[in-house]
């Protein structure tokens, strides 16, 4: 079969799924349909709707667009049978039902943006970055009960810089996983695909989780953490949806403060302070931690805008000792 006769099914929602889209519209595969999640009440009042890129850019290119809210309704699940695809992809859209990626008769392929079987779960370039890890990648695998444990396929591995952020790995991935996906594709086409059990693919290392990020876990930890920990937790939600703290003034006044960009003082016992001691000293913003101090590059004070901390520091007078908690 050639690819313009391959009938696909593409389900995506964020602007991570669209460049994968992308690849295949200009490409020249033949996208039947494409689901996405519903559109989004958005502004003050929740009054208007806003279209997922995915469906944006979809209804660009001409294609026809499906929004179901469930997706075991039977008449959704009529109309995505009369699309006859022969393949389903999904990249980063929601878990599906066997009765949806049972249905083409090649299967129902996900790229998702880990080395799996690490990081399962919603949020694997977030974590990756949280916990330090020096590489991560994309994978391609089809879809089974369990979510993110079906057979791989194909993988690409991709190196994490000390100083990237989610941001920097999010772009870097999203770009291979495009090209992955038709290379996939063409690979289902020529009949080249061995697909691997993730079993056989577990090396003895623990396996890490991904789990879906609340406000709550991007709430800085200070106590107990080495300076290098607390550095990765920012740079592993920055820019979105950044890391925060409270700041307390010696009056007991508190703020919330969201950081976006450190760096790391690493100092011998000698030259520590108090876990959370703020020290203000040439420009620079620092908090002590459990080996050093974090320096705060850029931050944003609730209700201001994000700024640089020398531009911060103008603005806000340190009188007094304080403290982050």
């Amino acid at each position: 079969m050639k690819k313009e006769d391959l009938r696909i099914v593409y389900m995506g929602t964020p602007e991570f799924a669209v460049e994968s889209l992308r690849c295949l519209v200009e490409g020249g595969y033949n996208v039947v349909g494409v689901i996405t999640m519903p559109d989004k009440p958005v502004g003050r009042h929740q009054d208007t709707l806003q279209a997922s890129p995915v469906k944006q850019y979809a209804l660009e290119q001409g294609l026809r667009v499906l929004q179901p809210v469930r997706l075991k309704d039977e008449a959704f699940l009529e109309e995505l049978r009369t699309l006859k695809a022969d393949l389903q992809i999904v990249v980063a859209f929601r878990m599906l039902p066997e009765v949806v990626w049972s249905m083409p008769p090649m299967g129902t392929f996900n790229l998702h943006a880990s080395l799996l079987p690490q990081y399962r779960g919603a949020a694997p370039i977030n974590w990756a970055v949280i916990n330090g890890e020096t590489e991560t990648g994309i994978t391609t695998f089809f879809l089974r009960h369990e979510i993110d444990t079906g057979e791989v396929i194909q993988q690409v591995k991709v190196p994490i810089a000390d100083t990237d952020n989610v941001g920097d790995v999010y772009d870097r991935l999203m770009m291979l996983g495009g090209r992955l996906v038709t290379e996939t594709v063409d690979n289902m086409l020529a009949g080249t695909v061995r697909t691997v059990p993730q079993e056989q693919m577990q090396t003895g290392v623990a396996l890490r989780p991904a789990p879906k990020i609340f406000k709550d876990t991007c709430r800085i930890d200070w106590q107990g953490k080495t300076v290098k920990q607390l550095y990765d937790f920012v740079r592993g939600l920055s820019p979105y949806p950044a890391a925060w703290t409270e700041l307390e003034g010696p009056d007991g006044r508190v703020q919330t403060l969201k950081i976006y960009a450190t760096h790391k003082e690493e100092l011998p016992a000698s030259l520590r302070e108090t876990i959370g001691t703020v020290v203000v000293e040439d420009g620079m913003l620092k908090v002590a931690a459990q080996d050093g101090f974090l320096l705060i590059d850029e931050l944003q004070l609730a209700g201001k805008k994000r700024m640089k901390t020398a531009d911060f520091l103008r603005g806000f007078r340190f009188d007094g000792n304080y403290k982050m908690r």
